[in-house]
């Protein structure tokens, strides 16, 4: 199987994944014919082998080194874990993961898939599962999320091993349980939803309260509790 990852790689070399400014999404140049891109990030894109279909790619923009690093460590520590993927292995540039199946919690939004509550549940003993290894559970919102058979399993763990609370999955729990049943079932556009996420992008860097934030969205969008 390790010759195998070498040869995807090797495949994967062919494309640069390239970051941007502003919590942007990273831009992707060049091709590999067996693979197909299900995920783009603001670090790293990750990709689906078509001829291993059970594998996956992150690739790493340049000057990503330190995340890429950090998501290897974190796997490790993590071991195995019904809230997380596996990691098999680590190169200079991706890392090859377990491809795990699911809507991310954005794209529920975008296709109006209800989220169950069970899915907070699942989030937060994740959370303890991550304190108790002796690291710190961040960097948790939308796109970080899946619905996998009714549950939540949790992508994107390279921020686990930095200190500090964004406040990323407070504000989103805070929203889920007080708003998130205006909208159930409901389809979002997408350029609502990307407003919605560089809006708080710019507030979050000044403020921590939900409230504020929900009362600016609420006041844009004509929401009523």
């Amino acid at each position: 199987m390790e010759q195998f990852w070498q040869t995807a790689s090797a495949s994967l070399n062919n494309l640069t994944v390239t970051s941007h400014p502003d919590n942007e999404p990273v831009t992707i140049h060049g091709a590999a014919s067996d693979m197909r891109c299900i995920g783009v990030g603001t670090d790293a894109a990750v990709f689906q082998s078509l001829t291993e279909p059970g594998y996956a790619f992150k690739v790493y923009a340049d000057g990503k080194q330190d995340k890429l690093e950090a998501e290897a460590e974190v796997y490790k520590r993590l071991g195995e874990s019904p809230f997380f993927s596996r990691c098999y292995a680590a190169t200079d540039r991706l890392l090859v993961l377990k491809y795990e199946e699911g809507p991310t919690l954005f794209d529920c939004l975008l296709q109006g898939i209800p989220v169950p509550g069970q899915v907070i549940a699942d989030v937060e003993a994740a959370r303890e599962f991550v304190r108790a290894q002796g690291m710190n559970p961040r960097d948790i919102h939308l796109k970080n999320i899946l619905l996998q058979n009714g549950r939540a399993k949790l992508l994107d763990v390279s921020e686990y091993i930095k200190p500090g609370n964004d406040f990323r999955w407070e504000h989103l729990k805070k929203a889920y349980t007080e708003y998130y049943g205006l909208i159930k079932g409901t389809p979002m556009p997408f350029w609502l939803l990307d407003t919605i996420r560089k809006w708080y992008h710019h507030w979050n860097n000044y403020s921590s309260s939900i409230d504020e934030f929900m009362e600016i969205v609420s006041k844009q969008l004509n929401f009523r509790k």
